[in-house]
């Protein structure tokens, strides 16, 4: 009942240069991630009010070429005005019961055929769970399963990422905590813009 969200956000894509212009000019357009690490599943990939965040990934992409097809050669953010429509919101308690439910399915299913679950794995010995196949493997198999009893779909999943160190000790914080989303129907994207650089002489609003 509480899963449709009407209100609109604005969220930060990494990518680079040449591809934000691109976009802006109606010539292409963001496509869907389709990695088995992705944590949560198939989408196009946002930042949820954090340009900052999108930057700093695009230039981790420039600096780790091999990581993606068409390295990242003058990173850059595009902006984008969405709304979330059906959403699987992992910040909403309710909603962890559909994961936990596709869990268990997707265990007693890969059990049954003698397979052992994907992991989740740290990437270079970082300690952060980045490479997120189990999650992944367990969001697509939900997706399988509305789809199989012809429930509604989910249009984004929304979900909080603990990541970096402590920043400061005992710290219940992260140096790159974020809420990221991820778009499976399209339309949920009502456009795109550049970001602006803020103006100092007037005040934030």
């Amino acid at each position: 009942m509480y899963t449709t969200r009407s209100s609109i956000i604005l969220a930060f894509h990494g990518c680079d240069e040449s591809l934000v212009d691109e976009i802006l000019l109606g010539k292409k357009t963001l496509e869907q991630s389709k990695n088995k690490y992705d944590w949560l599943g198939n989408g196009i990939y946002f930042w949820e009010n954090s340009p900052s965040r999108a930057l700093e990934f695009a230039n981790e992409l420039h600096k780790s070429p091999n990581i993606k097809k068409e390295p990242i050669k003058n990173p850059s953010v595009i902006g984008a005005v969405i709304n979330l429509g059906h959403c699987l919101d992992l910040l909403d308690y309710q909603n962890l019961v559909f994961l936990k439910d596709s869990y268990s399915l997707l265990s007693t299913s890969m059990d049954g055929i003698g397979k052992k679950l994907p992991e989740n794995k740290p990437l270079n010995h970082s300690g952060d769970f980045i490479l997120r196949e189990l999650d992944c493997a367990v969001i697509e198999s939900m997706h399988r399963i509305i789809e199989i009893n012809n429930l509604i779909p989910f249009d984004s999943i929304r979900g909080v990422f603990w990541e970096g160190e402590e920043i400061y000790p005992n710290a219940g914080f992260r140096e790159k905590n974020h809420i990221q989303i991820c778009i499976r129907n399209p339309n949920c994207i009502k456009g795109y813009f550049k970001p602006r650089v803020f103006n100092n002489k007037f005040k934030n609003v």
